[in-house]
This record gives C-alpha cells, structure tokens and sequence, in this order.
C-alpha cells in the first residue's frame, strides 16, 4: 500500500452537532470548564496539553506544547524554567497565545491575554507535588541551552540526585508558574463543508464579556 506524502491529500470530514448561541454560558472561563469536562469524560489522552504561543522584541512568534496545570477566574497556569526561551520572552513582552485542539470532539478553543508570574508560594506547592525525579530534573537541565551531548545532561542529574539524596529538593530560583489572564477566547466547533461554528468572547472595559459569531 502507498503512502502518500502529500499533505493536502489528507482530507476529515467534520461531523460536529454544531454549537448555537443558546449553548454558551455567558462567563467563558465556565464554558472553557464544560468543554474541559467533555474532554476528559471522553478520555482524550493529554487533554490539558495546550499550545502556547509567545514572541519577544523583535515580534518573531514561538510555538510549543505545554501542559496547563489549572484554571480559574483569575487565569490559566503553566509552569516552567523562567531562563526558558518562552520564560525569557514572557518576561520581555508578557502577551501570550494558548491554543486546545480535541479532534476527538471538533473542538478547538484559542484563548489570547497577558501572563504573569504567579507567587513563589503557589509556585513552591507546585513544585513539590511533582514526582522526584521531575524535582531534580528541572534543577539538572538549563532549558533551551546548547548542550554537547546527552551525557551532559545525564552527568548533571547524576550530580543533582547525589546532591539531595537524603534531603528535600528545593524550589529552583529560576523556575515557577505563569498565570495567563485571558482578554479574548473563541470557541469553535467543526461542521460539515467546513462551515464551522465559531464564537469569539471579548472582555469589555466593564468586565464583562461580549459574544460574537464569526464567519468560518
């Protein structure tokens, strides 16, 4: 059997019920919620595995998948190595991009807003929840930094593991949350004939949230 390699060959027809005005919950942190329960009682595998998109000073876009950690009405939280290159352009220019995509359901939501560090304190909680070995290895690998070779890296845990072998890991001054405050979301849902439905949520400068429908 041949394979084809083209990518415009691969065609998915969208059979989604559809997504009506009447099904969202005015507050878009709540219908985020609903989606995000759907998802998980699906059993979709990595459900909270979001992309996030950032860019420093010269407006040049990154990329890549992180994994969100939790959710409420003051924002979306992901943790990771402050000297980073997401963490280092976060730090630059603090507007961000996350982005869910559950095929499972036609489901995409694209959340837009500013992040910020959350507390050392709930950074701290976090870090300590994670197994051990997580521990150890955010204090072993300097992420995003050129390496001569995988034995660097394991030479480094080796060294880390030896270091807090009979004592707690502590909390490494370079590595913490982001709690991203959204500003816009949108909702979409695949149909048939690529006549998506997508709803776009904007806060107001009053606080509230305006719903819009927009043309797939």
């Amino acid at each position: 059997m041949q394979i084809s390699h083209d990518p415009s060959a691969s065609r998915y027809e969208h059979a989604g019920k559809g997504l009506r005005r009447s099904d969202l919950n005015p507050d878009p942190i709540k219908q985020f919620g609903n989606w995000f329960t759907a998802a998980i009682e699906a059993g979709i595998r990595d459900v909270n595995a979001m992309s996030l998109a950032t860019a420093g000073p010269d407006a040049k876009p990154s990329v890549r998948i992180v994994l969100l950690k939790s959710f409420d009405q003051h924002g979306f939280v992901f943790f990771t190595n402050y000297e980073s290159e997401k963490g280092k352009q976060l730090e630059e220019n603090p507007f961000a991009a996350l982005g869910f995509y559950w095929i499972e359901l036609d489901r995409q939501i694209r959340i837009n807003g500013r992040a910020e560090k959350t507390s050392r304190e709930e950074s701290e909680s976090y870090f300590h929840s994670r197994p051990l070995e997580s521990q150890l290895g955010a204090w072993a690998s300097h992420q995003s930094e050129v390496i001569d070779g995988r034995r660097v890296l394991d030479a480094r845990f080796a060294e880390t593991s030896e270091r807090y072998a009979d004592k707690p890991v502590p909390l490494p001054p370079h590595w913490g949350g982001f709690r991203m405050k959204p500003e816009r979301f949108e909702f979409w849902q695949g149909r048939p004939n690529r006549l998506h439905d997508r709803f776009r949520y904007t806060r107001k400068t009053d606080g509230r949230w305006q719903i819009d429908r927009l043309a797939p």
